[in-house]
């Protein structure tokens, strides 16, 4: 089920070069009867130098981008240095796959993209499923 949600929902366009990544939404789908749609972001920072693009079920994003602000928050205070990009794709790949395979939980709704740069200045792109792979 979770592959329907992403199919229906509103593309990016994602262009990488080597100093800059360019995510774009295309054009605007019409927003649920009951949700407002001021509320829905599709793009979201979980760190000074690492975003998040999604399609898919919003509420399940919500959850992602939460748990993902703690991840960088946590390894920021523990390593004393920014998260890397690897390292976080990771880590959001993993608690998909985590739900994907454990009894009783649903799997996250969602495709993300996840952009940002790392120490050295590199641009990185990385795209998760709902299977849990990046």
């Amino acid at each position: 089920f979770a592959g329907l949600d992403i199919s229906t929902t509103v593309p990016f366009i994602r262009t990488k070069k080597r100093e800059a990544i360019y995510l774009m939404r295309s054009k605007k789908r019409s927003v649920p009867k009951l949700q407002d749609e001021r509320t829905v972001r599709k793009i979201h920072k979980l760190d000074d130098h690492v975003c998040m693009a999604f399609a898919g079920l919003t509420a399940d994003a919500r959850i992602l981008v939460n748990m993902a602000r703690v991840e960088c928050q946590s390894y920021r205070l523990t390593m004393e240095d920014p998260v890397s990009m690897a390292y976080i794709s990771r880590h959001i790949a993993s608690v998909k796959q985590h739900f994907t395979q454990r009894p009783g939980l649903r799997p996250f709704g969602l495709s993300a993209l996840i952009v940002g740069f790392d120490y050295d200045g590199s641009a990185h792109l990385y795209q998760t499923d709902p299977s849990g792979t990046f």
